[in-house]
């Protein structure tokens, strides 16, 4: 196969296509974040991601399932979890057997002790699990009353840190989190999250995009074997903290999809005359302003933000480039609570030398990792479990 010179990867973070065929064991069942968000919003008009095939992955109110344009299948998740890092990492082709501890009962006073000794922190506010916005607006006066965080959890496994920008300070903050993230590795917590808020009143607090990600580090991935080989792998919003910063020769930490989705333009037309780049995207929103606060409209309105910009992508695109979209996990804006919701989700590969195509399911998202080396010739590393790439499947 030749190989490609340019690979973009978008992932949706929160982009399910249906329930996973273990959906029952995470009290998913009837999960549907594409399907169910169409239905609610009366149907959605999505043209260019309907001529690339998504139509094809399922039922969706406003979507004609026509002949693709791309490669388009579903992936399972294999890993345990069904939370952003477990995902992102199967994308890079780590499996995570053991999933990552929970806390749905609040976290243990023996662990937030430490970190508010290691944070030098006068106390914790809420630790409970809670949405994020409900948690902010309920005790975010007190937080700047009293100088308390506000700690929180989800069905993830996250350890979140809310605090106000001005009064606690966003590089304290920072600081904060960096000493949670060290005092939380023995808990095997996927990750801590800062959580910045402005406004002063109940009425007015506003969650802010200087929002980070401390990540547990992640075993050596595909990430890592491209850096190594040469490529120019380059991290464009969260990415970078998911994978510890580790491995990457440029990064944009973009707070929001459409700023994400211009800064991965940019990149891509700067890569014109380098060598082999891979760029890899998260689109948050999807996820954090409209998945967990169980907003359809909202959604669909972000898929047809992106929607809108694809052919800028297509128009720069030529045989040695691939278009890749997929996303972590599902967080379906029409599902009880506010978690993540174990479902398909979509593989959308495009590229002017080929052909589209209808395929089927398949077991692991592990596969594009394995396609990520492949596009580029590198050899998977031997600790990575094996995969097998669907451009084996596509292409000559």
């Amino acid at each position: 196969m030749k190989k490609f010179r340019r690979v973009v990867c978008l992932v949706a973070d929160g982009f399910g296509v249906g329930e996973a065929p273990d959906a029952a064991a995470y009290g998913d069942l009837g999960s549907n974040t594409m399907g169910n968000l169409a239905k609610a919003v009366g149907g959605i008009r999505l043209p260019n991601l309907e001529k690339l095939g998504l139509g094809t992955l399922g039922r969706f109110d406003g979507v004609s399932a026509v002949d693709p344009k791309a490669f388009v299948c579903r992936l399972a998740e294999k890993s345990q979890g069904k939370d952003t890092t477990t995902g992102h990492w199967e994308l890079a082709g780590l499996v995570t057997e053991k999933a990552f501890a929970l806390f749905p009962s609040g976290f243990p006073q023996e662990l937030t002790d430490a970190v508010a000794k290691a944070g030098n922190v006068p106390g914790w506010l809420g630790n409970k699990a809670a949405s994020g916005t409900t948690i902010i607006e309920e005790l975010g006066e007190e937080s700047i009353r009293t100088g308390k965080p506000i700690l929180y959890t989800s069905g993830d496994s996250v350890f979140q840190i809310a605090a106000h920008e001005k009064h606690f300070g966003l590089d304290r903050l920072y600081q904060v989190c960096e000493a949670a993230r060290r005092v939380t590795l023995p808990y095997q917590i996927g990750r801590v999250i800062a959580r910045p808020f402005v406004g002063e009143t109940k009425a007015t607090f506003k969650r802010t995009e200087n929002r980070r990600d401390y990540s547990i580090a992640p075993p050596p991935n595909c990430v890592d074997a491209l850096g190594e080989a040469g490529v120019n792998v380059i991290s464009v919003g969260k990415i970078e903290d998911i994978f510890d910063h580790r491995g990457f020769a440029a990064t944009n930490h973009t707070g929001n999809n459409k700023d994400s989705l211009e800064a991965t333009l940019g990149f891509f037309d700067k890569a014109q005359d380098k060598d082999r780049t891979f760029i890899f995207t998260n689109l948050v929103d999807f996820d954090m302003l409209w998945g967990h606060r169980r907003d359809p409209k909202g959604y669909a309105g972000s898929l047809v933000e992106l929607d809108q910009y694809l052919p800028k992508f297509l128009a720069k695109m030529n045989e040695d480039d691939l278009l890749l979209l997929t996303a972590d996990h599902g967080c379906d804006p029409t599902f009880r609570g506010t978690d993540h919701t174990r479902e398909y989700v979509p593989l959308i590969a495009y590229s002017p030398r080929a052909a589209g195509k209808r395929s089927g399911d398949r077991g692991s998202m592990a596969d594009v990792g394995a396609a990520l080396l492949q596009s580029f010739g590198v050899t998977p590393p031997p600790a990575l479990p094996k995969a097998n790439s669907f451009l084996t499947d596509w292409l000559p």
